[in-house]
């Protein structure tokens, strides 16, 4: 992406407020800002709501267009939109997650999907939008199947993690879910052949080079044969297939590379565009752009610090979301009951 003489810049291009507690994350609708249709953003927030966003084709601006309170009793801590766009399933620490239906500017709840016995701390939806993954503070991961509007059923309770489970994320575009931890840990849960059931086929921790501490966020790079992970123990993780795939069976993932050395505090968030740029959000107040770095002439690819954006937010960045491909936004959202919007820029 970068040329030798490039110079980058992080540019704040809209502040959006009316949360009223901590900002936990933000996710972008993956169908949105396409085909004639603006950009939409989802925020939530320790004020037990969520809050719609969408840009003004006019002036750009971004504006609420809907809020969803009064679903939770507790805070949402996490969202995420199915593939189409339509559905939005929200995780509270109420214990449940909901599912919404998008109507024009309105929200229509379908229904909660219940089975964890505490906070829930992360939601997921798999790349066919048939399946929502789901994992608490219980240990414990979830996956349902989301059919219709008075239709859903819980697959399997996953359980091998041994402390509370921060998030889980499915692959690019494979039936693999990865669920990361307080115990230090990501687990790998494939999906046995065509059938409805997933099992346990690896553990990446401190033994094959994976983190010391804490892991708090997963992503995936446009391709799907690259992760990412970050953690309390200060560092940013690149992970990918110890081999080509060549057939149904699971290949096991490897450690390629660690970045650190660039956050002084716990690194909350990491997010991968399809352009290649990876974002991280951590403790205090950064955020942190890494690239390829094309002029290395080591085999493997490895990864350089693009710029470091100091007091992105009042304080925490809980959460760091790159747009859909083609419309070039940042969003973040932190401690201080804010979310940006942010562009990324160059010049000689």
């Amino acid at each position: 992406m970068s040329g030798s003489e490039e110079k980058f810049e992080l540019e704040e291009t809209q502040k959006l407020e009316g949360h009223t507690d901590r900002v936990w994350s933000v996710a972008w609708n993956p169908v949105a800002g396409t085909d004639g249709k603006p950009p939409i953003l989802a925020s939530c927030s320790g004020d037990k709501t969520v809050r719609v966003w969408t840009q003004n084709p006019t002036t750009s601006a971004f504006y609420c267009m809907a809020t969803i309170d009064e679903a939770h009793t507790r805070a949402v801590r996490s969202c995420s939109w199915s593939p189409s766009g339509h559905l939005l399933a929200v995780a509270s620490f109420d214990g449940t997650v909901s599912i919404w239906d998008e109507i024009e500017t309105r929200f229509k709840l379908w229904y909660y999907l219940e089975g964890h016995k505490n906070e829930v701390k992360s939601v997921s939806w798999d790349a066919s939008g048939a399946h929502v993954a789901t994992c608490s503070r219980d240990k414990s991961v979830c996956i349902w199947r989301v059919v219709e509007k008075s239709e859903h059923e819980r697959l399997a309770k996953l359980v091998k993690h041994t402390q509370d489970v921060k998030m889980v994320q499915w692959h690019s575009f494979k039936d693999i879910l990865f669920s990361c931890s307080y115990d230090n840990t990501i687990k790998v849960w494939p999906r046995y052949s065509d059938y409805d059931w997933w099992y346990y086929a690896q553990t990446l921790n401190r033994a094959n080079n994976g983190h010391s501490s804490t892991v708090w966020s997963i992503s995936f790079n446009a391709t799907g044969d690259k992760m990412i992970t970050c953690s309390d123990d200060l560092s940013i993780k690149i992970w990918g297939p110890e081999r080509m795939q060549t057939g149904h069976g699971y290949v096991p993932w490897k450690h390629l590379q660690t970045i650190s050395g660039n956050h002084d505090r716990t690194i909350f968030s990491v997010h991968w565009s399809s352009e290649g740029v990876i974002a991280s959000g951590a403790a205090v107040d950064a955020i942190c752009l890494f690239e390829e770095n094309r002029d290395s002439l080591e085999s493997e690819a490895t990864y350089k610090l693009l710029l470091k954006k100091e007091k992105a937010h009042e304080t925490d960045v809980n959460s760091v979301q790159w747009s859909p491909k083609g419309i070039g936004l940042l969003a973040s959202s932190g401690d201080d009951g804010t979310v940006k919007i942010w562009k990324l820029t160059s010049h000689q």
